[in-house]
């Protein structure tokens, strides 16, 4: 069965994304290229399914709402995939595929905070993507304060700058996005990791079974022969592959 009829445009794969920068998942280079272990895990279920990828930059907060009830996503996108959790919430709105990653959370202090637990953060401000499965651990912090930050287009970069501004004493997001973080600017540091193993999937609208079905055939194929490992072993080499 070919690909072309599975999709919203014969032939092509829109995917929902961002453009910020979150190695090693995904980030876009100055010249256009979108590199990481998601888009060359795209790129390889697409190579399968005879289907070109075609990214989308939409603000996070508008991932799902574009694909609501009568929402313009279902006649211009096919799926989301862009570092997204599998959630009770998100369900409501979207099918997910298998996962193709487990991935913690940790939490990022600058350098000179003493912080190393989650009890260290009693009367702390710790930043969060709002409505995300990372600031919903906040709450499991004894007397830490939530400051969640709406879905933009730059929402890493707008929470990184505001920690290095004192504007929040801490982040909360994906540890791998934070430990590169961290490698990138050495004022910032790697306070403790929550070993939550979220499972990460791609998103599609309910009604699109054949598309979901081939999907999870392709993953189940590329975790099989290997290749997922590989891109995983490319991408994320500090952790080990959660599927062997």
């Amino acid at each position: 069965m070919s690909g072309s009829e599975l999709t919203v445009e014969p032939g092509y794969l829109h995917i929902v994304a961002s453009d910020f920068d979150a190695r090693p998942m995904t980030y876009v280079t100055p010249a256009g290229d979108r590199l990481g272990y998601e888009p060359d895990l795209a790129r390889s279920v697409c190579e399968r399914l005879g289907l070109t990828p075609v990214w989308h930059n939409l603000p996070m907060e508008d991932f799902y709402r574009c694909f609501a009830t009568g929402g313009e996503g279902q006649q211009k996108y096919d799926l989301i995939w862009f570092n997204q959790a599998i959630t009770p919430e998100r369900q409501q709105v979207v099918t997910f595929t298998q996962p193709y990653g487990l991935f913690n959370e940790a939490v990022l202090v600058k350098a000179s905070s003493p912080v190393s637990s989650a009890q260290m953060l009693a009367d702390q401000r710790v930043g969060g993507l709002a409505d995300s499965t990372n600031i919903a651990l906040v709450k499991g912090f004894p007397g830490a304060v939530a400051v969640p930050y709406p879905g933009s287009d730059q929402v890493l970069p707008e929470m990184l700058a505001a920690l290095r501004a004192g504007e929040i004493d801490a982040l909360i997001d994906d540890e791998l996005v934070l430990v590169v973080a961290a490698q990138d600017d050495p004022s910032l540091k790697v306070a403790f990791t929550l070993p939550t193993q979220v499972p990460f999937a791609i998103g599609l609208p309910p009604a699109r079974t054949a598309l979901l079905q081939k999907l999870d055939q392709t993953l189940s194929a590329l975790k099989a022969d290997g290749t997922m490992a590989g891109l995983w072993a490319q991408w994320i080499p500090w952790q080990p592959f959660p599927f062997s």
